[in-house]
């Protein structure tokens, strides 16, 4: 008996109030999908994204383009790494005038969130003989990082001057750091590492 008066019920409310069965149809069908459980993927969100990386490469070359274009400091050799904002300098400079003046310059480019200065003053001048050789180990230095599998890291710069090989970058994790500065120290050539690599966050 319940029954039948549920089915007339039913009937009554479709020849009257067609739309209220649709409402009542998504209704369900909502409510369905919220009970669903969450399928895993196994797989962990990346650290950065695509639109991260490409916005990353847009301000190194904003940086890089603007220390180019300064008349004070152009002519040194500043390595630009950025990561979700982010800018790290690195490098060798005259003098601490040259620092001041490049980090004044990143911080006006559009993008920049932060940044981490790595740059070192020189010692002594360096000859052109001392640049060729420099030159060299940089070189050597790079391609063993890039053979490396305890590496594989394109994020790190390599420096020298006068034998003195500086890692800059970003970095996965501590092991990495501590392998590519034993993969420096093995390269003929250089005679000390200094490690200004940072760890992703």
């Amino acid at each position: 008996m319940h029954s039948q008066n549920f089915a007339h019920g039913a009937v009554f409310l479709m020849s009257t109030h067609p739309g209220l069965l649709i409402l009542i149809a998504a209704l369900a069908s909502f409510t369905a999908g919220c009970n669903r459980p969450e399928q895993a993927t196994g797989t962990p969100p990346p650290k950065t994204t695509i639109g991260t990386e490409i916005d990353d490469s847009v301000v190194t070359a904003r940086v890089k383009a603007a220390l180019v274009a300064d008349k004070e400091i152009k002519g040194l050799d500043f390595k630009v790494e950025t990561r979700k904002g982010e800018v790290q300098l690195s490098g060798f400079v005259d003098n601490q005038g040259q620092i001041d003046r490049a980090l004044e310059i990143t911080r006006g480019v559009e993008g920049v969130k932060n940044i981490d200065n790595k740059v070192s003053v020189k010692g002594a001048p360096t000859t052109v003989g001392n640049k060729v050789d420099d030159g060299l180990v940089t070189a050597k230095v790079k391609a063993a990082l890039l053979a490396d599998p305890g590496v594989k890291s394109l994020d790190i710069a390599v420096v020298t001057r006068k034998g003195e090989v500086q890692l800059s970058g970003y970095v996965d994790n501590q092991g990495q750091v501590d392998r590519a500065m034993d993969v420096a120290r093995g390269v003929e050539g250089v005679r000390t590492v200094s490690n200004e690599t940072s760890i992703k966050k």
